[in-house]
């Protein structure tokens, strides 16, 4: 038997230190420990399936943690090629889709913008540990035109090792239940702008972009982003979706990522832990004591 925790929704930069509404849920479990059992309650991080339609046309589900639904469609749209600029969305209404319910939908309406639903509609589930889930092919991603990103950013590796610590620090729902990825986008000077968690890596990146997107930054040109998974393709693919220059992971990244991300300059930076990191492309970015 699980519950819902009720917490508060964060704000704008989701730093406040509460995790989105819904996000958790408390379930009841027997841990053995040495030889002793004890039951208790343990919190769980929540998944549910949330669908993105454009106007009533359904687009695609996608296994989620409930919470920035918006900022999640938005950037999906966006690090999809479906949309380029803002304004071109004209509203994100949440809707029930449910018997609960719950808010599991958010509809897109777009502006000043063609659409053909015949043609880019694809029917595909993309699940919580998805890569490049209903993609024709590699190439149809490479021909979308995404450009390389600004070569004058330069981030000091002294701040860089300092970021994984920061990440794990504003990571709230991860706190109660060690089980979510988590993507955050940092300045120059190291100084945390947002950082959104979800049970789907990609998932975590759609909305860091998405609120990014919305709030008319794009492109991230002075910023760096910070993924707790691994680099993967997608995750390289929307990065240099929104202009972003260096991209940086804990653990390993793909040899899909670091292809695409030496064909288009993007400096991809892997297992960031301690005082250690691999640069697997774009080290020439800057100066010898930057990256």
């Amino acid at each position: 038997m699980t519950r819902e925790i009720p917490l508060v929704q964060t704000g704008t930069h989701g730093r406040e230190g509460s995790a989105p509404e819904r996000s958790l849920q408390l379930t009841q479990v027997v841990e053995w420990n040495d030889g002793q059992v004890h039951p208790h309650e343990d919190a769980l991080a929540a998944e549910e399936p949330l669908e993105i339609r454009i106007g009533q046309n359904p687009l695609t589900v996608t296994m989620r943690t409930p919470g920035h639904d918006s900022e999640l469609a938005a950037g999906f749209l966006l690090t999809e090629g479906l949309i380029e600029e803002a304004g071109q969305i004209s509203a994100l209404l949440p809707y029930v889709t449910t018997a609960g319910g719950k808010s599991n939908g958010v509809e897109v309406q777009l502006q000043d913008c063609e659409f053909d639903p015949a043609q880019i509609q694809r029917n595909f589930f993309a699940a919580s540990s998805c890569g490049i889930c209903g993609k024709a092919s590699i190439d149809a991603i490479r021909k979308r035109g995404l450009r390389a990103p600004s070569g004058d950013f330069t981030v000091d590796p002294e701040l860089l090792c300092a970021l994984p610590e920061k990440l794990r620090s504003a990571q709230t729902v991860f706190g109660h239940t060690g089980g979510l990825h988590a993507a955050a986008l940092f300045d120059s000077a190291a100084n945390l702008i947002v950082l959104r968690e979800d049970i789907g890596r990609h998932n975590a990146v759609d909305k860091v972009i998405g609120w990014a997107f919305l709030q008319g930054m794009l492109p991230l040109s002075e910023h760096l982003m910070l993924v707790s998974g691994r680099g993967g393709f997608e995750i390289v693919q929307k990065a240099l979706a929104a202009g972003v220059p260096v991209l940086a992971s804990v653990s390993a990244p793909s040899s899909l990522a670091v292809q695409l991300a030496r064909e288009l300059g993007l400096t991809l930076v892997g297992f960031l832990r301690g005082r250690r990191f691999v640069i697997y492309s774009g080290a020439l970015r800057g100066t010898a004591s930057t990256v």
